[in-house]
């Protein structure tokens, strides 16, 4: 197996460290730079101890990047603004890019500019003619654009839990594209490293909240890829809340069937359009738990019915950190140079 060279920009953070503790494991990659403002010019293992003895790269900071050897892909694992201002950088010195944030997400600048004004960004795309390229990174409904892209935009975690228990639903026509409602609950690790007061241990432990209620950047990115999926316009009720765990994500989404559908139907159908996925698993035993699925790639399906309301009660479970953000982007990659799409994630999760 050729070994490609990978960079990962934002290293320091929780999506930086799960994307080298996959690339270790996976042995068709080199890790050849990791660059970031917080720990520059330290070891890696200054901000992520555990790495110790696998990985003992210094940090290089953004200013300095000028002899790094030109890798084959760069992680931007980065908040909104960042790979839209160096993305065409690295494509120019011939790396492929997967981008863990919002700005390429979306090929039309319209929905990019809806999507940034619900996170506060004022500023248009930086680079706008790069959108053209992009393509979704959700390998479970756009395999095949991946395998041809230069720019992938990772998904948002909440999106890839919420498309991946809608999909097969909307394509099927089992399920109304009306009146969907997404009711979401998220560890604390998807509000990222760096601390804040609401996040403090006293201020979170044993507390749950909802927030950005009708206004969670993710809906956009939801609405656009099911769209494209069920042909209709829709849209869908999404609430998320944070509870007192570290990773994970739960969704609950409510959709009415349509006539003459009933549970054993829906798993069929759920069954039938993922049959040939490694990494989502259709539950029939009921949905199990959120740990299920920590600590892994996987998307845990779960489907249930209730006759008085006629409608169909569909549990996706991820890790937020994994099939959420860093395992999914090492997905995206293995599919951009070629490996076996499994390579690196194919393992259960952790147990406790």
């Amino acid at each position: 197996m050729n070994r490609i060279k990978a960079c990962i920009i934002g290293a320091g953070g929780y999506g930086g460290a799960g994307a080298i503790e996959i690339l270790l494991r996976h042995p068709g990659v080199e890790i050849i730079a990791l660059i970031d403002k917080q720990g520059a010019g330290e070891k890696i293992t200054r901000l992520h101890p555990h790495l110790e003895g696998f990985c003992n790269l210094t940090v290089i900071p953004p200013e300095d990047t000028e002899n790094i050897d030109s890798p084959d892909v760069v992680f931007f694992a980065t908040p909104d603004g960042v790979g839209q201002v160096e993305a065409g950088y690295w494509l120019d010195r011939g790396a492929k890019i997967i981008d863990y944030s919002g700005d390429f997400r979306f090929n039309d600048l319209e929905d990019y500019t809806e999507y940034a004004a619900r996170i506060g960004r004022e500023k248009g795309h930086s680079s706008p003619d790069l959108l053209k390229d992009t393509v979704y990174g959700l390998p479970e409904i756009n395999r095949d654009k991946i395998s041809q892209a230069r720019i992938v935009g990772n998904p948002g975690c909440f999106a890839v839990s919420c498309i991946l228990g809608l999909a097969p639903g909307l394509k099927s026509e089992i399920i109304e594209p009306e009146g969907i409602i997404c009711d979401a609950k998220t560890g604390v690790s998807g509000a990222g490293r760096n601390p804040r007061p609401q996040f403090h241990y006293p201020a979170r432990y044993e507390a749950m909240n909802a927030y950005r209620i009708g206004e969670h950047q993710h809906v956009i990115e939801i609405e656009k890829q099911l769209e494209i999926i069920s042909n209709r316009s829709l849209h869908i009720t999404f609430t998320p809340h944070v509870v007192p765990l570290s990773r994970g994500i739960l969704s609950t989404i409510y959709a009415r069937a349509t006539a003459g559908q009933n549970l054993k139907s829906a798993i069929d159908a759920y069954k039938s359009f993922y049959r040939d996925e490694p990494f989502i698993r259709i539950l029939e035993s009921g949905p199990g738990l959120s740990t299920d699925v920590r600590g892994s790639n996987f998307c845990n399906i779960s489907i249930n019915y209730d006759r008085r309301s006629h409608t169909f009660i569909i549990i996706s479970m991820i890790d937020n950190l994994l099939k959420g953000q860093a395992g999914n982007a090492i997905q995206n990659m293995n599919l951009m140079f070629g490996f076996d799409e499994t390579e690196g994630l194919f393992y259960p999760g952790q147990y406790p």
